[in-house]
């Protein structure tokens, strides 16, 4: 076991740890899983007026909460990440109604291993020192934060949506 020697070490440490918790939902996921409404009130991705996958949204907060499915979560991860990639790269972020849900689980598992491939280039092209620069996402312009507190963000993210996926797919085995 590699002993974590500076700060982009541990980061990257957790992040492999996290990409292998996910993994192994990742591997159990079928089709039906994606779409699966374990509620009666949730978000979902469905199939827009140009015949595209579009997630569920609303900017209002509301009563009560829908329950989001695997495919809504997955399509979540790849908006976020996609933002957070591009921000790194230092190119315009894209809209949330750019980002297209591929629409298939071979398409969805794709896509999700393609932005982790991209997330490791990134990763691999900082230096610890790196870590101190300026980062305004996700919290916005004006913030204190640093490419460090984004990079732990989206460890913290990917953490929290693989937890959500995991437990969503055991619902549904159990169903």
């Amino acid at each position: 076991m590699t002993v974590a020697t500076t700060r982009l070490d541990l980061l990257r440490w957790q992040f492999d740890l996290t990409w292998a918790l996910f993994e192994l939902h990742l591997e159990e996921l079928t089709s039906e899983m994606l779409r699966w409404e374990p509620a009666r009130v949730c978000w979902n991705v469905r199939i827009d007026e140009h015949r595209q996958w579009t997630a569920d949204w609303d900017e209002a907060e509301l009563d009560p909460i829908p329950v989001p499915t695997i495919g809504w979560l997955t399509w979540h991860i790849g908006w976020w990440w996609t933002v957070a990639l591009d921000h790194a790269q230092g190119k315009t972020p894209r809209e949330r109604i750019e980002i297209v849900w591929p629409g298939d689980l071979d398409g969805v598992l794709a896509w999700l291993r393609d932005l982790r491939l991209d997330w490791l280039e990134i990763l691999a092209g900082y230096a610890d020192c790196d870590l101190d620069a300026p980062s305004s996402y996700p919290w916005g312009k004006g913030s204190e934060n640093t490419v460090a507190h984004t990079v732990a963000w989206l460890n913290a993210e990917l953490m929290k949506n693989t937890a959500e996926i995991g437990q969503l797919r055991l619902q549904c085995s159990a169903s």
